[in-house]
């Protein structure tokens, strides 16, 4: 269930609509498992799939108002306890954290 989420948030953050292959390729899954999670969402009315105007054969991933409702709505819930834990940072060591973490991302491998 993670992709499903994951995919939604991709969706949710996207100001354009994705093939399944892009946002395949932007949760790192395949497209045969990506076009599974699309379908898993489309049942929950969380995304719509719509022709691509410029090629006819792909399909594009659109999130529906209830799909960015309810990624809104997880991302809240993910956000609230770590705002709750880094309360007890004061905000310079608040600002050490973020540098270090930035340090870390940059340095993550890329697949």
């Amino acid at each position: 269930m993670l992709a499903v989420h994951r995919a939604l948030a991709v969706l949710a953050a996207s100001e354009q609509p994705m093939s399944i292959t892009d946002l395949g390729a932007a949760i790192g899954i395949d497209q045969p498992r990506a076009s599974r999670v699309v379908q898993m969402l489309q049942h929950e009315g969380l995304v719509r799939r719509e022709p691509d105007p410029s090629d006819a054969r792909r399909t594009r991933i659109v999130v529906t108002a209830k799909g960015r409702a309810h990624a809104d709505a997880h991302r809240e819930r993910r956000a609230a306890p770590v705002a709750e834990a880094l309360a007890v940072l004061a905000p310079e060591e608040r600002q050490q954290l973020a540098a270090l973490l930035s340090r870390v991302v940059e340095a993550w491998p890329r697949a």
